[in-house]
């Protein structure tokens, strides 16, 4: 029951990154039956196109040893190199036919998906040799869809052989009477016939066995959405501690700000909601924005330039400008220097008037 649950969770599409552990793991789409029609297409046509050459190549060699078996060497040397020769020939016949085999095979589990290296499956589960287990998987639904497939298949190659075949009845008990050298032209063209019958119809069955294999992984790698929760918490981080973290971050930069207040030269304010602390000094280029900040953090800033007696002074425009378009540690911009001057201008006369 609890393992249904869990299924019927899952009802979300996976994530790239789902997908990509699967394949690491060894996860992937596999159909055997397009394996199957890659080997049987490359078996057919490396009979198709070397069938002549390699079946007269070993025929040519054959004939030889019959033909001069009188002169078999009998001792050890010779015949040793005896059966290297004939073995470097019918290697030689069959080395084509063979590579495009490989190759075929290859391209069946190629064509499904990209090359994994892995040894995951290989590691040892006591689920692989638990009878309870093996009993599920032996009774399970993929083992009934894979038993009535191969029913089906077999059903359906079987009536495609029988109907090519029993149009041909006679000729094939007339060669019962042929002269052997006859037979073997008559047996590949029949070969061939059956064998690109069974090519098409495996296409066939191997297309539909592909889109049901993809399927069933598809599904398998779904995901419920605690999964895509704990996922996003791994790559992105907890939204929780990342909020905590950026607290601590403006925590920290407002002690910094407050710090640095004191040595302002005048704090420039929209009497309650605006606040910019600047700094300027003989030989600066231009003032340096100290602190700013809005409502508790501008009553803040103007409590502590009380207490330090660092002139304020309320220019609503100007505050709210300078709050909008300079940064912290920043110089003011240019547009803003015979605003900032007049100001600055001003604090510094009535110190000097104080004096």
């Amino acid at each position: 029951m609890a393992e249904e649950q869990d299924k019927s969770d899952k009802t979300e599409d996976p994530t790239q990154r789902r997908l990509d552990e699967a394949l690491k793991r060894g996860d992937v789409v596999k159909s055997q039956e397009v394996s199957t029609w890659f080997v049987i297409g490359g078996g057919t046509l490396a009979l198709t196109m070397f069938a002549g050459s390699s079946g007269a190549s070993l025929t040519n060699t054959m004939k030889g040893l019959i033909a001069k078996s009188w002169a078999i060497p009998s001792d050890g040397r010779m015949l040793v190199r005896l059966t290297e020769t004939i073995t470097i020939e019918v290697l030689a016949a069959i080395g084509l036919p063979f590579l495009v085999l490989v190759v075929a095979a290859l391209a069946g589990t190629a064509i499904q998906h990209r090359l994994v290296w892995t040894t995951e499956t290989l590691s040892p589960k006591l689920s692989k040799i638990s009878p309870i287990a093996g009993f599920k998987r032996l009774f399970s639904a993929q083992a009934l869809a894979n038993f009535v497939k191969g029913l089906l298949k077999l059903a359906l190659v079987g009536t495609v052989l029988v109907m090519l075949l029993w149009p041909e009845r006679n000729l094939l008990e007339s060669l019962v009477s042929t002269d052997p050298t006859s037979i073997l032209p008559v047996s590949m063209t029949l070969m061939l016939k059956l064998l690109g019958s069974v090519v098409a119809i495996m296409a066939v069955i191997a297309a539909a066995d592909y889109l049901f294999q993809y399927q069933q992984w598809y599904q398998r790698q779904k995901m419920s959405l605690k999964e895509i929760k704990d996922e996003f918490k791994e790559t992105e981080g907890d939204p929780k501690i990342k909020a905590k973290i950026r607290q601590l971050r403006v925590s920290r930069m407002r002690k910094r700000m407050m710090a640095a207040v004191p040595g302002a030269t005048v704090v420039i304010t929209n009497p309650t909601h605006y606040a910019v602390a600047l700094k300027y000094e003989r030989g600066m280029n231009a003032p340096v924005c100290l602190a700013k900040g809005t409502d508790r953090i501008a009553l803040k800033i103007r409590e502590v330039a009380t207490e330090n007696a660092v002139p304020i002074v309320e220019n609503p425009p100007l505050a709210r400008t300078l709050y909008a378009t300079v940064e912290i540690d920043r110089e003011i911009p240019p547009e803003h220097y015979k605003a900032v001057a007049e100001v600055v201008g001003y604090v510094m006369r009535l110190k000097k008037a104080w004096r």
